[in-house]
């Protein structure tokens, strides 16, 4: 029975990707073509074959379409995270946050497409900056919370600072995944890309315990 619910919220997340997919699809062309002040929402729905309704269920406006809406991780992936112990905390973010993608793997085509109108309707950057700024928000204090379950100490405002500089860190990480997925050109899956960045990332670390280490034991 459980594999059974499973299969169908599987099944349930893969159908509205696809229509969320199609709705972008349509207003990035149709954005493209005519620009994005004379493209309406009618003419994104007939395009995509939805109702506005749908449409409305997902993005709410055709400025949403364009920013994008950001994955977040559920409360079982946030607990998850939240529980594990505190070393290694940047890789286990970046898991976390590459893992909001699972059922989602990035379209080529697609985020060339949004490069391309945001570059030509730059009014719309702040909309996307206030979003992504929102996300980190959201991060940081859930970090903030690891910190405190595994008794890090420090102030409340040092954990603070802590957690916003592994969240900005972890954000570089998710941009240099996303550049290097789109030099590949889709020869490497999301997931391969994920799990050579998470070994580049713990042989820093630990090169960089060693090498302290030594310094340490030098002096």
């Amino acid at each position: 029975m459980n594999e059974q619910v499973h299969s169908e919220v599987g099944l349930r997340e893969r159908k509205r990707a696809a229509t969320q997919r199609a709705i972008e699809r349509a207003a990035f062309s149709l954005i493209l073509e005519h620009g994005y002040d004379n493209v309406t929402v009618d003419m994104i729905c007939e395009a995509s074959m939805v109702s506005q309704r749908t449409f409305f269920n997902y993005f709410g406006t055709k400025e949403g379409v364009v920013v994008g809406r950001l994955p977040e991780p559920t409360d079982e992936q946030i607990e998850a995270f939240i529980g594990k112990p505190g070393a290694g905390i940047l890789t286990d973010l970046v898991e976390l946050a590459a893992s909001t993608q699972a059922e989602r793997e990035p379209d080529l085509e697609l985020l060339r497409s949004h490069h391309l109108v945001m570059r030509h309707n730059p009014q719309l950057l702040d909309a996307q900056l206030a979003k992504m700024s929102e996300l980190e928000h959201r991060f940081t204090q859930i970090v903030v919370k690891r910190f405190r379950v595994n008794n890090r100490p420090g102030t409340a405002a040092q954990l603070e600072d802590e957690a916003r500089m592994v969240v900005s860190l972890a954000g570089g990480v998710m941009r240099y995944l996303m550049h290097s997925w789109s030099s590949a050109r889709g020869e490497q899956t999301p997931r391969d890309l994920l799990r050579d960045a998470v070994e580049v990332l713990t042989r820093f670390s630990e090169t960089e315990r060693h090498l302290t280490g030594d310094a340490s034991g030098s002096q």
